[in-house]
């Protein structure tokens, strides 16, 4: 990858250093890699590989004078958040898994009345510390990438506070909104609060079709404006999709409104499936994401492509109970945002004695390319759930 601004000096920047391991990033002749020595070089070569192997294909969300970010998804580099990221990813080669990126759902409140919505029901939020101190276990964790999400979080009046509480030093802070509620100074107070990331989703090119999905006239103007002026603020920004069969020949459309918009990245998920029979994309239509993937991010200008098809495919495998915790709007916590199973709620317990409760689930050991809601085995596991329960659903009692 090709450090482009004018500026550029070869240089080598230590990452880490700890007994039996240092990481250094080298820069000569306008080219980034990660380097490690040490008698723990062999744990982390693995990542590291896959870094470079992206630093040298693939251009970067952005580069500037100090740092380079290969994705709004990733810390920048260098960074004290990035050494995290490389010290956890040793401690997982050596067996020790860390959830890097934990994601929070902080309110219900949201202008939009999705059907596909997760927190509509129910009433209340939980209340801002015990966010805080779950905010707090997951650094002591080694969390590195935390996320605020489901409904709005910009009709959360302490949302600022919350952002400005995650220690930067520690991790980078991602929140998703629609953008019904952005304007210029809240754009700039997200800015001075310390926000990595601001993702906005869009459903269509087609304002008719996002407002439908949204089930509110004007979404799509709203979400629009909402990313120019996140960066207006000077903000990363990132445009956001589902991948599903009804949508996967609009994605070229897609890409050139997120360039149009000159955003850092455009991030496609895939859709999920609930329970069994419901639609999935195909696998080729897994390719199609792919080769758009690899063909955008290797060649030309415009933001770059964030695909979970290759990141939690090829480079890292399903994050869900390996990398991955997501706490749900009434404290429930679940290996990731789509599977509908609970192993603890942080208003009754520790952030690490659920995630040693997940760990202990063999579902989540070893490495699969695809998510585990994507198997029809583990669907049979979630058709299992008594009809009319709510969800997310205690794991444990399944097996009583």
């Amino acid at each position: 990858m090709k450090a482009d601004h004018k500026d550029s000096q070869d240089e080598n920047i230590n990452l880490l250093s700890i007994p039996g391991l240092s990481i250094r990033m080298d820069k000569k002749d306008d080219f980034i890699q990660l380097k490690a020595t040490g008698g723990l070089h062999k744990a982390c070569a693995p990542f590291l590989s896959r870094i470079n192997e992206r630093l040298k294909e693939e251009r970067p969300a952005l580069v500037t004078k100090d740092h380079v970010v290969a994705s709004t998804w990733l810390p920048p580099i260098p960074s004290k958040a990035f050494k995290r990221l490389l010290i956890a990813e040793t401690q997982i080669a050596l067996g020790r898994y860390i959830p890097e990126t934990v994601s929070f759902e902080i309110t219900r409140q949201c202008r939009c009345k999705c059907e596909h919505c997760v927190v509509s029901g129910g009433e209340g939020d939980l209340d801002i510390d015990t966010i805080k101190h779950a905010i707090d276990e997951v650094l002591d964790m080694g969390a590195m990438v935390i996320v605020f999400t489901e409904g709005d979080p910009m009709l959360r009046e302490d949302i600022y506070e919350l952002i400005k509480y995650v220690d930067k030093e520690r991790a980078i802070v991602n929140m998703y909104t629609p953008g019904t509620e952005m304007t210029p100074d809240n754009a700039r107070r997200l800015k001075e609060a310390g926000l990595h990331n601001l993702l906005v989703s869009l459903y269509s090119t087609n304002p008719a079709k996002h407002d439908s999905v949204r089930r509110l006239d004007g979404a799509f103007k709203m979400a629009t404006n909402a990313m120019r002026m996140g960066l207006e603020a000077g903000l990363l920004v990132t445009m956001a999709t589902h991948v599903s069969p009804k949508n996967i020949e609009e994605l070229p459309a897609m890409y050139e409104l997120a360039r149009q918009l000159g955003v850092h990245e455009f991030s496609l998920w895939e859709s999920v499936p609930k329970k069994q029979g419901d639609a999935v994309i195909r696998e080729e239509d897994r390719r199609k994401v792919l080769d758009m993937y690899h063909r955008i991010n290797s060649t030309g200008k415009g933001p770059r492509i964030f695909a979970n098809s290759y990141f939690e495919g090829k480079m890292l495998g399903c994050m869900a109970g390996q990398r991955w915790l997501h706490v749900c709007v009434d404290g429930a916590v679940k290996p990731c945002p789509y599977i509908p199973f609970s192993y603890g709620n942080i208003t009754e317990n520790s952030m690490k004695d659920i995630w040693d409760s997940i760990r202990k689930d063999k579902t989540f050991r070893g490495q699969r390319s695809t998510c585990l809601m994507q198997e029809k085995q583990y669907l049979e596991l979630v058709d299992r759930i008594p009809e009319g329960a709510s969800k997310p659903y205690d794991r444990k009692l399944l097996d009583l």
